[in-house]
């Protein structure tokens, strides 16, 4: 008996097959005052020059990972958001028929270990772990069976968020896209299986979120195509796909840590207004 497959099972098959294949760690760091990219290897890195989007090359230099400050991975020129894209962060609420965008600013990245700063009047400020697509080719209006081709890799996000300014606003302008609400890192990693990752959060190392990325209701490639039919996408522009379950507030002080399998553990620390 002939059995068939679905193209949809058949486009995942072939990507699983494809993720097999060898998995990278890209860093962007500072050193003596030089910015570079570079392959991380356990505790070393291995630096770059050029465009990490356009064939970097390895100029032979490489680092102890502990003497170089980690950067946010990439600099975005478009951070894009997911909302209410896991069945646990929808409470009583349908999920909706498309993916329900917003946008952050460049000036929301920072990256690990730099500190979140709640702005002035801020009081009501969440934590939300995210899996993060980084774009690797320009892509506009892209079907979702292609959209891996576009892909550069995946890193960690946290999608701060303020929820009163939130209910009070007529747009979420304030309370996603302030400055430092937008955490990334540590590393974008290629040929890594994102469909099926475990994602953690932890709030002064109690984990307060915990769920696979394959839960998400739009996958990976759903959302990079329905983005792409309304803004063109650039190498180094960043989604953020959604964050699971319930979140609560956080204080300054407090340490919130996003930690997805197969990336490592992006860790920031909050603080009161400066």
């Amino acid at each position: 008996m002939t059995r068939q497959i679905s193209a949809a099972a058949l486009i995942t098959l072939l990507f699983v097959a494809s993720a097999g294949a060898e998995v990278t760690k890209y860093v962007r760091y500072e050193s003596g005052g030089k910015i570079s990219y570079g392959v991380l290897e356990g505790d070393t890195i291995r630096e770059l020059s050029g465009d990490l989007f356009a064939s970097p090359a390895p100029t032979g230099t490489t680092l102890k990972l502990a003497a170089v400050k980690l950067l946010a991975p990439c600099e975005p020129k478009k951070v894009i958001a997911v909302g209410l894209n896991y069945k646990t962060h929808l409470g009583e609420r349908p999920a909706a028929a498309y993916p329900g965008l917003f946008a952050k600013l460049p000036t929301s990245i920072i990256g690990p270990d730099a500190t979140i700063v709640y702005p002035e009047g801020a009081g009501n400020v969440h934590y939300e772990g995210e899996l993060v697509v980084v774009i690797g080719r320009r892509a506009h209006n892209v079907a979702a069976a292609d959209a891996a081709q576009y892909i550069f890799g995946v890193t960690a996000g946290n999608d701060v968020s303020e929820r009163d300014w939130q209910k009070q606003d007529l747009q979420w302008f304030r309370a996603k896209a302030s400055d430092t609400f937008g955490p990334l890192g540590p590393a974008i990693v290629k040929g890594l299986n994102y469909n099926d990752l475990l994602l953690q959060t932890r709030l002064n190392g109690e984990v307060v979120q915990s769920q696979r990325t394959k839960d998400l209701i739009f996958d990976v490639h759903a959302i990079v195509s329905y983005v792409s039919r309304f803004v063109t996408l650039e190498p180094g522009d960043v989604i953020y796909t959604g964050t699971p379950g319930a979140t609560r507030p956080m204080k300054p002080g407090d340490v919130v840590e996003v930690e997805i399998e197969g990336i490592g553990v992006l860790r920031n620390r909050t603080s009161a207004a400066r």
